[in-house]
């Protein structure tokens, strides 16, 4: 009989193991009345299979997620061109933010970093934001001296040319050469100015002013505001210096004359703000209306180790650049252009001139923060931009080392002993002076207490000062001989050494946001360089500007003497380098300037 045709229960039929399984377990519930469990098909061989299957395709589903955010992060990153296009060439809308560290050299540097990595308890290879973007140096020479000053140095960033100590954007033969931010403005670009100095004072100047000397702040703030052959070329400024805007008339005011400069700059139609709770107001720059003048201090904004005990009352550099970049962002938000912002840690400067490692250290942190929120700027903004740094000259011949006997000294010096500094050398001066003039002289001994104690101890944190630094300070109290000892006190005993408080030639370094954005500047330059960059970046025509300048010079009766004082000629001549004698020039003492 065929097999398929065999009944099911024949004796004859073969029984497989599961059918003979399946029997018993038949037989097992008919006797026990429970029926037994009814077990998988499928045995743990099969189980670890599938498990082995799972791991590997959730593991390659993870790994294929991870790999495309890693590329969209990279992509992100890598996407910014800086506005530079595939020519070569600058292309499409961009922002240039140029930073200025006045008076910062290398050892600026050297002496912060170390301070900030004693301070914090920080490691070695933990450096400041600006190490991290150096591509270059600067030569920084005038053509009236091999050491420069800020006017000349300035001169050379905004016009990309050399010019004499002094001159603010003029040229030797007392011409004004077209700037950068000028030629920007008329390109169609924002403009704008943020300074912890005077917003007069040289380096911001020699972007929208002209003059032979740099001694005419009461001129230059009137250019400033739009009393200018070009008319107004700012649409924002931020810092100090308000004594220059106010009439002679008025408490507060500093200029020769009655013009009341912060009326003309209204009736040119800026927003005015003068105090902490206006500049808050403003809101990190979503509040702001430009043209927008601010001016936060009579004069100079202290320096940031006094600042921060008075931050009701002044904005730090940090803050004004951020709200001057969110201003200037949000106003080109249509346009086609972007802006250029100028922004100076203009105090490193003044810090240097007073020879003062406390101010130092505290100005150059403040300077690497609003470097780093330029960056951070830049990274999350949807216009391409570059940011680029230097400095127009290193001021101080500043050392990390002082030799302070005959011996041979010790490789050493200290930046703990600047931790417990709590106010800078210049805001201890004035303590003395305000102390005097409400207590009187009095007895030297009683001076001497308060000097040891209440400035010396308590403000540098110095608890070992000589009777023969004391009776100095007794004898030495008007500000700026008192300030050079209080500074001079602490800078020895950090062992920092310094050979002038005036400027050096020594070579300035050069930051970029990314070096690759600023090609041309990798290396060694003349800061005339730094300017050519600027203005090719920008595609800016400043031989058009300087060419409407001296025509309006030579036909405009309203600009005749637009260009102030003349200089006396032997002050811009070269041959001042020449060796005429150790004590040939007077002796005559200039405390306190800064240049």
């Amino acid at each position: 009989m065929p097999k398929s045709q065999e009944p099911l229960l024949s004796e004859d039929r073969p029984s497989s193991e599961q059918s003979s399984e399946r029997h018993v377990e038949e037989e097992d519930a008919l006797l026990t009345g429970q029926r037994r469990p009814q077990q998988s098909k499928h045995g743990w061989p099969f189980w670890l299979e599938i498990g082995i299957f799972a791991w590997a395709f959730i593991a390659t589903v993870a790994v294929i997620v991870l790999a495309v955010l890693y590329q969209h992060q990279q992509t992100s990153h890598h996407a910014k061109s800086g506005g530079w296009g595939k020519n070569g060439k600058p292309s499409g809308k961009r922002n240039l933010i140029f930073m200025v560290s006045d008076g910062m050299g290398p050892t600026s540097l050297s002496l912060t970093r170390s301070f900030r990595q004693t301070e914090s308890g920080l490691p070695i290879d933990d450096v400041l934001v600006l190490d991290q973007h150096l591509i270059g140096s600067s030569r920084t020479r005038s053509t009236s001296s091999l050491i420069t000053d800020s006017a000349a140095g300035a001169t050379a960033f905004s016009c990309g040319m050399k010019s004499y100590n002094h001159a603010i954007s003029v040229l030797p033969d007392h011409s004004p050469c077209g700037t950068v931010l000028e030629a920007a403005k008329k390109a169609g670009y924002m403009t704008g100015l943020v300074v912890t100095t005077r917003i007069t004072d040289a380096t911001p100047a020699c972007f929208a002013a002209h003059v032979n000397q740099r001694s005419e702040e009461d001129l230059i703030a009137e250019q400033e505001i739009g009393e200018h052959p070009l008319g107004r070329v700012l649409d924002l400024m931020l810092g100090g210096g308000r004594c220059h805007f106010l009439p002679n008339t008025t408490d507060g005011s500093c200029r020769n004359d009655d013009k009341d400069v912060v009326a003309m700059a209204k009736k040119n139609g800026f927003n005015y703000v003068d105090d902490r709770e206006s500049f808050d107001g403003l809101n990190f720059g979503s509040g702001v209306e430009l043209p927008l003048l601010g001016l936060f201090a009579k004069t100079d904004i202290p320096y940031e180790v006094d600042r921060r005990n008075m931050n009701d009352v002044y904005p730090s550099l940090d803050e004004m650049s951020r709200t001057a970049l969110r201003a200037l962002s949000d106003a080109t938000e249509d346009s086609e252009q972007g802006f250029f912002l100028m922004i100076e840690g203009s105090r490193i400067d003044h810090a240097g001139h007073g020879n003062d490692p406390v101010a130092q250290v505290h100005e150059v942190l403040a300077y690497d923060k609003a470097f780093a929120s330029v960056l951070d700027f830049l990274d999350k903004d949807t216009v391409e931009g570059v940011l680029v740094g230097t400095s127009d000259h290193e001021t101080g011949g500043l050392a990390t080392a002082r030799q302070l006997h005959d011996a041979y000294p010790v490789y050493r010096w200290y930046p703990d002993m600047l931790i417990n500094s709590t106010h800078s050398a210049e805001n201890l001066a004035y303590q003395l002076r305000d102390h005097l003039a409400k207590q009187g002289k009095g007895s030297r001994e009683d001076l001497a207490t308060y000097i040891r104690e209440q400035l010396i101890e308590q403000g540098l944190g110095v608890y070992d000062a000589t009777d023969d630094e004391i009776t100095r300070l007794v004898d030495n109290s008007d500000p700026w001989p008192a300030s050079y000892i209080f500074a001079d006190i602490i800078s020895r005993r950090a062992q920092v050494g310094w050979t002038t408080h005036g400027h050096s030639a020594v070579d300035v370094n050069i930051y970029a946001s990314n070096a690759k954005h600023a090609r041309p500047l990798i290396g060694n330059h003349e800061n005339t360089e730094i300017g050519v960059f600027l203005r090719e970046y920008l595609d800016a025509d400043t031989e058009a500007v300087t060419k409407e300048l001296k025509e309006q010079l030579a036909t405009s009766p309203r600009f005749a003497n637009w260009l102030g004082k003349p200089l006396d000629e032997s002050k811009t001549m070269a041959d001042l380098d020449h060796y005429q004698g150790d004590f040939k020039r007077s002796l005559e003492c200039a405390c306190g300037a800064v240049h």
